[in-house]
């Protein structure tokens, strides 16, 4: 059993029945990217941040974004230390392996883009001096996109940072039968073993950053964003940075599957899922009650693949 399989396994007895979300939050990990989750409260996404910090000893922290957290909350603030003479940099909550940003939409747009700002760069910049972000370094943001009272949306070019964007939902029946069992007499997350560490992580992220791509796997990835910003029911396509996030991610996916380097099922996984939030519909579209989901899908079939040797 190989270092993907260890996690996926331990993480999953914590979250049952979501095997496809556990295996593409992995995944957009591996790739060095960040997640969105939007979806209803309680439906276990501290759950599945708690378990993947377990199963690869990542340092974790979550904030709970309300209207008064402040940027510095987040990035960190410098103090005048009055017995050495010196200011002296406080870590801010973003300083770990795995942010978990609950809530995200509820925090003021000065603080959503102090943390969005971080993800990007890699680092936090305090006063003029510079902090760079541990390694690995990854951000679960989650939003209620149901609840509108008291928040504040992404805009647009925040959205396309998220390299991935998820929905866990409802658990099927059976499943959360089997999650009550499970809390009957124990924590799921105190039988989670570590299996990996952030070295290890590190090294897994390097291997998949190396797996190969031909140039015909990058013309195929050009085709499918091409195609988002040519469709009529579309206002906003797929920006380069999509594109970029299709190549990170579907080499991810070859890496899971053993595989050096990239074939067209690889992206096909992955596509819905990577490049929906960042599609704007027409009004039209909209009001056909059309969504970027079907969209993607309909680009998939319409799209040849490449026949890969």
């Amino acid at each position: 059993m190989n270092y993907a399989e260890q996690v996926l396994t331990e993480v999953r007895r914590a979250i049952v029945g979501k095997d496809d979300m556990i295996l593409k939050t992995f995944l957009t990990m591996l790739a060095g990217g960040h997640l969105l989750l939007e979806d209803k409260p309680g439906v276990g996404k501290t759950t599945l941040a708690v378990a993947f910090s377990r199963a690869l000893q990542l340092n974790y922290k979550r904030m709970q974004f309300t209207p008064d957290v402040m940027p510095t909350d987040v990035t960190g603030f410098t103090v005048y230390n009055k017995n050495r003479g010196t200011t002296e940099y406080q870590e801010g909550a973003i300083i770990c392996n795995l942010f978990l940003a609950d809530e995200l939409n509820r925090a003021s747009s000065r603080t959503q883009a102090a943390l969005l700002e971080a993800m990007e760069e890699g680092q936090v910049t305090v006063d003029g001096v510079t902090h760079p972000l541990p390694r690995p370094f990854m951000v679960i943001a989650a939003q209620n996109p149901y609840g509108s009272s008291g928040t504040q949306l992404l805009p647009d070019s925040q959205m396309d940072r998220f390299m991935m964007r998820l929905t866990m939902g409802y658990p099927a029946p059976e499943n959360e039968l089997e999650l009550l069992r499970r809390k009957q007499n124990a924590n799921p997350l105190d039988a989670i073993n570590a299996v990996a560490d952030t070295e290890i992580l590190s090294l897994i992220q390097d291997q998949v950053a190396a797996v190969y791509a031909s140039d015909d796997i990058f013309k195929y990835i050009v085709r499918l964003t091409t195609a988002t910003r040519n469709h009529p029911d579309l206002r906003q396509g797929a920006s380069p940075r999509a594109s970029v996030a299709l190549a990170s991610m579907a080499r991810a996916v070859a890496w899971v599957q053993g595989r050096d380097y990239v074939i067209p099922s690889d992206i096909q996984f992955i596509f819905v899922d990577t490049v929906a939030h960042r599609l704007l519909l027409t009004r039209q579209a909209e009001q056909d009650q059309k969504t970027a989901q079907d969209i993607c899908l309909s680009i998939l079939h319409k799209i040849p693949a490449p026949k890969i040797k």
